[in-house]
């Protein structure tokens, strides 16, 4: 029912508690297609070991090109009749598939969208700044599916941004899809499929997202953290240099403009103030 695409590039250190994290789900109508980025660390092993201990872990090898392309291969290889997306040096809270599975079958929504764990995020930055041995982390909370808290939406557009902290009202601000990254969500095949991330770029989720958006007809937004996000220096965004990243950018930004050339012009208003207009100050802040 549920396929979950795994790009994968030298991330041994990590790559077995983030399939170990899909195999504890709670809910178990799952495909894992990891896609092997031409890794030489080990990465590779680990996937087919896995694999052969779990016959929902598919495995594909290819050369290395990129997060995109090896996203773009994962989508196409899936057959899940919904698609999320794990990066391998992250991992889920154990309810994920269940309590996102469960509301968009009850709601009919093409997407469910969730948060992540900061608290995670922000004592591994500062343990990783004092350079602790391991990790930080906290037993999961146990949620109950029937009595969560959500909202149901069929204008997403009142509800996203890339902006930080938006100046909106309370009961707005609290239900707030903000940023862009392809994991934040559970999406219904038919909003994703057929929409490619750039290949050979970062910022490569800003204009795939912005597509996926108009393919969205109705979004269930959840306040869960249920991703554990883990920042690696060793990450394609993080140990890219500035050139690149402000050419990719630009690029990055022709291509959200297009996207949005003929949608609804409530559409592309808001596509202009909560995301191009921030990437585009992101980038002449790179320029300076």
């Amino acid at each position: 029912m549920i396929s979950v695409v795994v790009p994968v590039y030298n991330s041994a250190r990590y790559l077995e508690r983030c399939l170990d994290s899909l195999k504890a789900q709670s809910y178990g109508d799952w495909e894992a297609v990891c896609v092997d980025d031409g890794s030489t660390d080990g990465s590779a092993a680990i996937l087919d070991r896995m694999a052969k201990d779990d016959d929902r872990i598919k495995v594909i090898h290819t050369e290395n090109g990129g997060v995109s392309r090896a996203r773009n291969i994962g989508v196409k290889e899936s057959r899940g009749s919904y698609i999320t997306f794990l990066d391998s040096d992250d991992y889920l809270h154990p309810q994920t598939l269940e309590i996102c599975h469960r509301l968009a079958e009850e709601t009919g929504a093409d997407m469910v969208a969730y948060t992540y764990n900061r608290k995670y995020r922000t004592a591994n930055l500062i343990r990783e700044m004092l350079r602790l041995p391991g990790e930080w982390a906290k037993k999961p909370a146990t949620y109950d599916p029937t009595k969560l808290e959500y909202l149901v939406t069929d204008d997403i557009y009142e509800y996203v941004t890339e902006k930080s902290h938006p100046a909106v009202d309370g009961k707005r601000k609290r239900w707030m899809v903000k940023h862009c990254q392809p994991w934040r969500a559970l999406y219904r095949r038919e909003a994703v499929e057929n929409v490619e991330f750039i290949p050979g770029i970062i910022y490569e989720d800003f204009p795939w997202w912005g597509e996926v958006l108009l393919n969205v007809k109705r979004t269930a937004i959840l306040n869960l953290p249920l991703y554990h996000y883990r920042p690696n220096r060793l990450s394609y965004i993080l140990s890219s240099k500035e050139e690149f990243k402000i050419a990719s950018l630009e690029k990055a930004l022709r291509r959200a403009e297009e996207v949005y050339a003929d949608a609804p012009e409530r559409k592309r208003k808001v596509w202009e103030e909560e995301f191009i207009a921030p990437f585009r100050a992101k980038l002449e802040k790179k320029k300076r």
